[in-house]
């Protein structure tokens, strides 16, 4: 009788390509439309969160100019880079910085989680240049780390010089790295939390009264289920926004740049994704493989037109028995392909392994981490190699 061990290296060397059971995926990238959509923006993007698709891009990789969106980044950085708990101190460069303000005073001390609304609520451009100096040390040093970030997510299209969204030479992004951007940080659960408040109170060292942000977002309260992110505007960039909302566990972003309708756009974009791009489970952790010993290890869900429902193809890739995986419970994992292209995988466990047992993802809730004033290395620790996954696959 052929041992378990044989078995499984006869499929790693065949690469035997299996389907499961009642599954279906969608072709990677852009999605075929099911009807038209446009917008009256000069560039735009539409994408899921979970999954990182792209379901709609008009001049997707046209580097333009997107004034306070950049805050996106400024924000997502400073959280992972920063310790919330700590005091910002606010320096010379952000006082009376130009364009929309929270108003700091010159040494005036904010904790950053408190500065962070004043960022990306009020679009605070002192409340940024605040931010960079204290988390990279300067500027400059902060622009630093917004680019290297910008390389880490694969936004080929973008290039940063500071830290607000002021136009500057040499200063873009495009819809789709924007696009990209926002479901890599609507993942970190401070930043959702952030960018989903309608209102902010902080303390306010110069009076009685708290401060008191109220979010420039109007998607907020113009749509149902909206959560996000950032309004942006300036003479040159014009209107931008990026927005998102959840309706039925399914999360996603629209982006528009230079766009006199935006509000508008972006609830026809939301209805339309969510309207033919449900997001559908393609396997349950604990699903088992028919007709082999293994056990699906993780959910999988992808957003699918109906269309795509019966193009899966599938293919079992398990461990070498010598590796530490194998020795760790793992057997291999499960690949779903698209027309030759890889839109995705889970683990595969033995049936009935102890594995099973174990929760898919560590899930910080956002009010600890901010309380408990915990730094980059814990939150990277628990939810960093998720959120890596979601790009790396």
């Amino acid at each position: 009788m052929i041992s378990i061990v044989k078995i499984a290296r006869i499929l790693l060397l065949l690469g035997l390509a299996i389907c499961l059971t009642g599954t279906s995926l969608p072709a990677p990238g852009y999605a075929a439309e099911p009807e038209p959509l446009s917008t009256h923006a000069s560039a735009s993007a539409l994408i899921d969160v979970t999954s990182g698709r792209l379901l709609y891009s008009e001049d997707g990789d046209k580097p333009m100019l997107i004034a306070s969106l950049t805050k996106i980044m400024t924000a997502i950085v400073a959280i992972e880079h920063g310790n919330l708990s700590g005091n910002v101190k606010t320096g010379k460069r952000a006082v009376g910085k130009e364009g929309s303000s929270i108003y700091l005073q010159l040494n005036e001390e904010m904790k950053l989680q408190d500065m962070l609304y004043g960022l990306m609520l009020r679009s605070g451009n002192d409340a940024a240049t605040a931010i960079a100096e204290h988390v990279g040390g300067s500027e400059e040093g902060f622009v630093v780390l917004m680019n290297e970030k910008a390389a880490f997510l694969g936004m080929t299209n973008s290039q940063f010089k500071n830290p607000h969204g002021l136009d500057e030479k040499g200063h873009y992004s495009s819809a789709n790295d924007l696009a990209k951007l926002t479901a890599y940080a609507l993942r970190n659960p401070v930043f959702a939390k952030i960018v989903s408040t309608p209102v902010k109170q902080v303390p306010n060292p110069h009076e009685q009264w708290q401060y008191k942000w109220v979010n420039k977002n109007k998607m907020l309260q113009m749509y149902e289920g909206a959560d996000g992110v950032k309004t942006g505007y300036t003479k040159q960039a014009l209107r931008c926004l990026v927005s998102s909302a959840t309706r039925g566990g399914q999360q996603l972003a629209a982006v528009t740049l230079s766009d006199g309708d935006d509000w508008a756009d972006h609830r026809h974009m939301l209805d339309w994704g969510f309207e033919h791009y449900p997001l559908a489970q393609i396997a349950g952790k604990g699903q088992a493989l028919t007709g082999y010993p293994y056990t699906v290890g993780q959910s999988f869900s992808y957003p699918l037109t109906e269309e795509e429902k019966g193009q899966l193809t599938s293919r079992l890739v398990v461990v070498n028995a010598a590796t530490t995986r194998y020795a760790l419970g793992e057997r291999g994992t499960l690949e779903w392909y698209m027309n030759g292209a890889k839109i995705g995988a889970v683990p595969i466990y033995d049936t009935g392994s102890s594995r099973l047992s174990l929760p898919e993802r560590k899930k910080i809730e956002a009010d600890a981490f901010i309380n408990d004033g915990l730094g980059k290395e814990n939150y990277l620790a628990a939810a960093g190699e998720a959120i890596r996954a979601l790009f790396k696959l």
